[in-house]
């Protein structure tokens, strides 16, 4: 798994051993930024069950003025830091903050500047569990101006009362295969 596009491109990135963690294929995240190009130069990125940071790295390295790094798994969060080293190591200096909590505590007060966009890829059980609480908390770091991307289950169909439009679904059709979700607040 690599940074497949912008000033850090071809930068490999490490991920935790096991199968706690799955980190976005270099196709699915090539497809979401593809998609999303527009938005990316000069945001602030909120990346939610960051993992190994594949998403925010990414954006960071297209462009992205900032991006917040949530995880609350400790091998996960060492793989994400050393990421983030390599990334500044390419780039020079950029503005990456690691946050070691569950998401779910988090409070908007928490940032300084609101998110223009937002990617969650929450572990596939996680989200068919919570996904209400899942969206709440979208709900919580965006407004109607921040564009969000949820990697989920092809299968997934977003909770009636999650106050979000899909504008487009990409990725797999098949069952247990992952798709983005690219969503706004209505």
């Amino acid at each position: 798994m690599r940074i497949t596009s912008g000033k850090a491109r071809g930068i490999i990135l490490k991920s935790p051993k096991g199968d706690a963690t799955r980190p976005a294929t270099d196709a699915a995240r090539q497809a979401v930024f593809s998609s999303i190009s527009d938005f990316v130069s000069g945001a602030n990125v909120l990346d939610l069950f960051a993992g190994t940071g594949s998403y925010g790295l990414e954006a960071l390295s297209r462009g992205a003025r900032s991006a917040v790094f949530v995880e609350n798994s400790r091998q996960a969060a060492v793989c994400l830091k050393e990421n983030v080293s390599a990334i500044k190591k390419s780039m020079g200096e950029i503005e990456a903050r690691i946050v070691s909590a569950d998401c779910f505590n988090l409070k908007p007060e928490s940032f300084e500047e609101p998110f223009d966009l937002i990617f969650a890829d929450a572990p596939y059980p996680l989200l068919q569990k919570k996904s209400d609480e899942i969206f709440a908390l979208l709900l919580r770091f965006s407004s109607t101006e921040t564009l969000v991307m949820l990697e989920a289950p092809a299968e997934f169909e977003p909770p009636e009362t999650s106050a979000f439009e899909v504008l487009k679904r990409l990725g797999k059709n098949s069952k247990g295969k992952p798709s983005q979700l690219l969503m706004r607040r209505i």
